[in-house]
């Protein structure tokens, strides 16, 4: 009866993905994961953001919100400090988003950053980088195979042209915000530094912040990783450690929003307390935190129930596709014959490099 009463018990599951119900539940989770990850900047796409630097710690704000529901259900377990410095590094990652979106778009800055998070995530994994263990594959050509189809993905990427002006006013209208609202003739201006680059230099300047941001996220895993392989460890201060990936989640998000709030005050120092502030970004950043908090808990769980080699390469890979779809049907972000080809070319490089990296066990 007691566990019935307790929800945190029908979320731990007896073991690994060892019966139908728990591979259900895996495969379940990838799917709400992938979905809300390909969707979550879509309320804010076209809000005026400024610099960005408001915007991510709103949407922290609300990723936390998530971890406290998320900490509450499954009785408070353990905290662990450590588990923080992956919030941390995925929170460094976040403040490039803004200015990717601005520069290449979403649809092809997701895909970027999702290759070079794929390839962060597998080669620590696969190699046993930081301390984590080194996880074997039946077949490590086909491993390496998959791993080299998503780095050719992202250089693919790169060669198809995005068109992300800003639309004009009398055109904006934001997902979640009343039509009504935003058609003032005192709309704030959105003017930050990468309004000004030229088209080439932004496409630069957006690639290359996905990269890095691609591999802090593929990075961000790892500390919680660490704790899970030391709790069997006598000698080390982590034995004993829960192996439910989502008992870590609070200490994860915790991170962020600490990490989001030193860089927000940083930057509002550095603005001289004039920051960019822009009141109408505040219920869609909300809500699109809400939505990546439930997608990355709902990876937590995938990563439980089913083995991470599994889960990873499907949801780095596919919300890939699902933001490309928001931006090519959408927010017309790619045109033109050549950059459909070669759209298409470069996503089913990525989702055949990541069936290869799954196959490969």
């Amino acid at each position: 009866m007691e566990m019935l009463m307790d929800p945190s018990h029908l979320l731990r599951g007896s073991s690994n993905g060892t019966n139908t119900t728990e591979l259900t539940y895996g495969f379940v989770s990838c799917a709400v994961s992938v979905l809300f990850f390909g969707s979550n900047f879509v309320p804010v796409k076209k809000i005026d953001t400024g610099d960005g630097m408001f915007f991510q710690w709103v949407l922290c704000a609300a990723i936390w919100t998530v971890a406290l529901i998320a900490n509450i259900i499954l009785n408070s377990p353990k905290f662990w400090p450590l588990a923080m410095l992956g919030g941390a590094i995925w929170a460094t990652g976040n403040i490039t988003v803004v200015p990717i979106l601005k520069t290449i778009g979403l649809g092809l800055g997701l895909l970027i950053w999702a290759s070079f998070n794929l390839l962060m995530g597998w080669a620590s994994s696969r190699f046993g980088w930081f301390g984590i263990e080194a996880e074997k594959v039946s077949n490590p050509i086909l491993n390496y195979c998959g791993a080299g189809l998503c780095l050719l993905s992202a250089m693919v990427f790169f060669f198809v042209k995005t068109n992300v002006q800003r639309p004009v006013a009398a055109e904006e209208t934001p997902l979640l915000i009343d039509s009504s609202v935003n058609t003032s003739p005192h709309t704030s201006s959105d003017n930050s530094w990468v309004d000004m680059l030229p088209p080439l230099t932004k496409r630069l300047v957006g690639s290359g912040m996905a990269v890095v941001a691609g591999l802090l996220y593929g990075s961000s895993f790892i500390p919680m990783l660490y704790i899970k392989v030391h709790a069997s460890q006598h000698d080390s201060q982590y034995v004993g450690a829960s192996q439910f990936d989502l008992d870590y989640v609070f200490a994860h998000f915790s991170g962020i929003f600490l990490t989001s709030t030193v860089y927000f005050i940083i930057y509002c120092a550095f603005k001289k307390n004039k920051p960019q502030v822009f009141p109408k970004a505040v219920l869609p950043g909300f809500v699109s935190g809400l939505m990546w908090g439930v997608a990355t808990c709902c990876w937590f769980l995938a990563n439980h129930y089913l083995k991470p080699l599994v889960s990873f390469p499907i949801i780095t890979t596919v919300p890939g596709l699902i933001a490309a779809l928001w931006g090519v049907v959408v927010f017309k972000e790619v045109k033109g014959l050549r950059n459909y080809l070669l759209l298409i070319l470069a996503f089913c490089m990525i989702v055949s490099g990541a069936l290869l990296t799954g196959f490969s066990l």
